[in-house]
Formats: structure tokens, sequence, C-alpha cells
């Protein structure tokens, strides 16, 4: 009996099903956690003025546009850029509160229609407390009020 001619011939066979399934979760993980991590980072350059109005932040709903006129609200992307889609989405995140204050949020470079869209959205919903976020004017002649 030649026991050890038969060991010989066995070829040994790794099984990588289980490192594909590990991978491809790992695969998916990263790209999910990448998106929501970019959305996150929504760059917004604030219009300047020359005297910050300060404001209580905590309870506010924010709307964000961006720079191509996109909807953000609390960080929540509108889809579709008309007034009854941004009626929809402003009375699925305020419920039943009017009352809730609202920061809009626009880029500098943002159309001027995007927003007037926004505050005609804001008004046919019924909210009353609107306040637009502004930045510091850098420039003391350039945000200067006339006498």
């Amino acid at each position: 009996m030649r026991l050890g001619a038969s060991r010989r011939e066995d070829e040994f066979e790794i099984n990588v099903i289980p490192l594909i399934d590990v991978m491809l979760t790992l695969l998916m993980f990263f790209v999910l956690t990448a998106t929501f991590e970019q959305r996150a980072r929504l760059k917004v350059t604030l219009p300047q003025a020359s005297e910050p109005v300060e404001a209580s932040q905590d309870l506010s709903l924010t709307i964000q546009i961006d720079a191509d006129g996109r909807y953000y609200i609390d960080n929540n992307e509108v889809l579709n850029a008309s007034v009854d889609t941004l009626k929809d989405a402003l009375q699925q995140v305020a419920g039943d509160d009017r009352s809730r204050p609202v920061t809009i949020r626009a880029d500098a470079r943002t159309p001027h229609q995007s927003v007037v869209t926004v505050m005609d959205a804001l008004g046919q919903t019924g909210f009353t407390r609107m306040s637009i976020a502004t930045t510091p004017s850098t420039d003391p002649a350039k945000g200067a009020p006339k006498k």
C-alpha cells in the first residue's frame, strides 16, 4: 500500500467565496458612508451685510440654497425645485408648527429667483418668522449704511 503517493496527488484548494463576501460588504459600507459625508459638507458662501443680526439658531428650521439653486431643508436635498415640492417638504419637516423660525442660508452666487421661490413656499405654507443669514462685511466702506 502506498499511502504517501495519494496525499501528493490531492490538490490543495482555498475557498475564496467568504473572502469575496466580506470584501463586497466592506466596499458597500465605504461607498455609502462616503456619500453621506459628502452631503453633510455643503459649502454655502453667505452674502455680506453691514451689521449682523443675532438670532437663536437652536429651534429654527434651516433652508440652504447652494450656488446652483439646489434646495436643502435641514441637510436633506429637495429633488424638485418647484414651489409645490418645497411646500410638501416643509410640511413634512415642520409638521403643524408654523410659528417655528425659519433661516434661509443662500449662497451669495445663488440666483435671486431661488430665494424668492423659497420665500413664496414659506408664505403659502403659513410660516411667519423668517430670516436670511448673512456674514459681516469685511470692507467697512462697502457695507456701511449711507447717512
